[in-house]
Order: C-alpha cells, then structure tokens, then sequence
C-alpha cells in the first residue's frame, strides 16, 4: 500500500474518531439522550482502538 493510501486511511480513521467525539459531547451538553451519549462514548473507544493499531501497523510496515 503506498504512503497516501496509507495516510488516507489514517485521517479517516481520525477523523471518525473526532466527529464520534464532538457528536457525543454535543449530546451531553444539549441534555440529550444519557443512552445515546453512552453509546456514543463506547463507539469512541472502539474507533480509537481501530485508528491506534492501524497507526502501529502503518508504522511497523514503514519501518
């Protein structure tokens, strides 16, 4: 895979993490559903969790 692809992949990975974030927070703030912030707030973490081990991965390649 070449480093734009690659590079492509992690911004999209980042940036659903963000946007999952700022939407739950808004939530929140909004005194919106207390189950939706929840599930969005898990969702968050399982993004992270996808977008930290693509980044390990994408380093270890280039390495």
């Amino acid at each position: 895979m070449s480093y734009v692809a690659t590079n492509i992949l992690i911004l999209l990975a980042l940036l659903s993490v963000a946007f999952v974030l700022f939407w739950g927070l808004f939530n929140m703030m909004r005194d919106g559903s207390p189950n939706l912030s929840q599930t969005l707030m898990r969702w968050r973490v399982g993004l992270q969790f996808v977008a930290v081990i693509l980044i390990m991965t994408v380093l270890w390649v280039r390495a």
